[in-house]
């Protein structure tokens, strides 16, 4: 869970509004912070980045048991919420596909599905394990929710600043239990959105052509990562869980600045926002079975954020 006081101190430190946080109870859980399994650092990890990239905006926690049902009854919950109307969701976890029942998959699946026809743009953390996704069956898998073709798969990179500028960025990956996720999907095919994209097929025995993860990336390397305040402790996190909220705050920001949700962002960006500027590409490195290249590729998607030209691309 969360601390109000965390949230207070963490933001006027930063100089910044103080966010309203409100929790949201499903199937009995709720905001309940405890030390004792790290959680709460997720949960603080996602509130903290997107309420410092769009300030004032509504912040809104779902709590939920951990179990399939529990997980999807947050997503449909926040879906369908009609009191706060959220106009972009933050996911930041997962778990690699095979994991997965192929009925939750589906079911995941079918509720962004609904979240796109509404409008809402769902944006999942691509993993922190490498190709193999923290498996050791010598297979590359891909994380899922991020997997779901109706989601935002948000990757991850090593970034190096030089004053106020960027002197280097290049694909997250300092072991394997340390680098951005990426690959294709063994369980979804390939999005008509990504026909022309020139998908690789899977590394695996199978030759899979599915759809490919990430769609985006950001910052994700704990060395140069995120600082936050968890339980009265501050510290530094990184990972893909970090990315999903940068990108949740960027849309939200966009959403206020073109006056209308952005919604199902996924067939823009492989489609009229190509050749726009509205990402820096990035082209070097890999995250175990898959490298990095020119234009899309299966560790940072098409890259990191620019977010003036996405605004400006969008029609802002």
């Amino acid at each position: 869970g969360y601390r109000t006081e965390d949230i207070k101190s963490y933001f006027t430190k930063l100089g910044l509004p103080v966010p309203r946080v409100t929790a949201v109870r499903v199937d009995g859980a709720r905001n309940h912070p405890s030390t004792a399994d790290g959680a709460d650092g997720e949960v603080m990890l996602d509130i903290e980045v997107a309420a410092a990239i769009a300030p004032k905006a509504q912040i809104v926690v779902y709590f939920a048991p951990n179990t399939d049902k529990g997980f999807l009854d947050a997503i449909t919950t926040a879906i369908h919420d009609t009191t706060h109307k959220p106009s972009v969701i933050s996911i930041s976890w997962g778990a690699a596909e095979k994991n997965w029942t192929g009925q939750a998959m589906t079911s995941y699946d079918q509720a962004f599905q609904a979240a796109a026809a509404l409008g809402i743009t769902i944006c999942c953390a691509a993993g922190d394990n490498g190709s193999a996704d923290g498996e050791t069956d010598g297979l590359a898998h891909v994380d899922f929710p991020a997997s779901s073709p109706f989601a935002l798969g948000c990757g991850g990179t090593k970034l190096a600043g030089l004053g106020s500028s960027i002197s280097s960025e290049v694909v997250w990956n300092e072991g394997p239990n340390s680098a951005t996720g990426g690959g294709v999907s063994d369980n979804f095919p390939g999005p008509s959105y990504q026909s022309s994209t020139g998908i690789p097929q899977s590394v695996n025995p199978s030759h899979k052509a599915g759809r490919g993860v990430p769609d985006v990336s950001g910052d994700a390397d704990p060395a140069t990562g995120y600082f936050v305040r968890v339980d009265g402790q501050e510290f530094v996190i990184g990972g893909t869980s970090a990315v999903a909220p940068l990108w949740a705050g960027l849309i939200a920001l966009l959403n206020q600045k073109l006056g209308h949700p952005v919604g199902f962002l996924n067939p823009l960006l492989y489609g009229s926002l190509v050749g726009t500027g509205f990402s820096r590409d990035i082209t070097s490195g890999n995250n175990g079975a898959y490298a990095a290249k020119q234009r899309w590729d299966a560790c940072t998607g098409w890259g990191t954020p620019d977010g003036a030209k996405l605004l400006h691309a969008l029609g802002g």
